[in-house]
């Protein structure tokens, strides 16, 4: 397992549709499976009036975001976790905007927006030891 670059995690990121936001929900950790979009290097999800994330977006809040691409046949891939603050998208031409680029994977009004702008980023790919076959850690 080697570290990548900040920009070749954010690249990770742009390239797979679905992550986990993690927050703090009553001194709780709580993590949720939302499908994203990355625009201008910041993470955008949607949700509806009354979550748990939209909550956390009106007090600013700070959250992680994590994903991920593993083959569990090769046992390589990478993995990326993202940990800034949540806020909710209130402009007009933005809302119309990222409401079109990013459609919601359920069957719920997603009318919200929030944005998460990347403070921390983390990467790391999982490779083959050349020598070994095994994976490296």
């Amino acid at each position: 397992m080697f570290e990548v670059s900040r920009d070749e995690a954010l690249r990770l990121l742009g390239t797979v549709q679905l992550g986990r936001i993690a927050f703090t929900e009553q001194a709780l950790p709580a993590i949720r499976p939302v499908n994203h979009v990355l625009a201008e290097g910041d993470i955008i999800v949607r949700t509806h009036g009354g979550s748990a994330l939209l909550r956390r977006a009106l007090l600013s809040e700070v959250v992680a975001y994590e994903a991920d691409e593993i083959d569990p046949v090769t046992r390589t891939g990478w993995s990326v976790v993202v940990t800034g603050t949540a806020t909710r998208v209130t402009g007009a031409a933005e809302l119309a905007r990222y409401q079109g680029l990013l459609m919601p994977w359920i069957d719920a009004e997603m009318e919200q927006v929030v944005r998460i702008r990347p403070e921390i980023v983390s990467g790391y790919r999982l490779a083959r030891n050349p020598v070994s076959g095994v994976p490296s850690t």
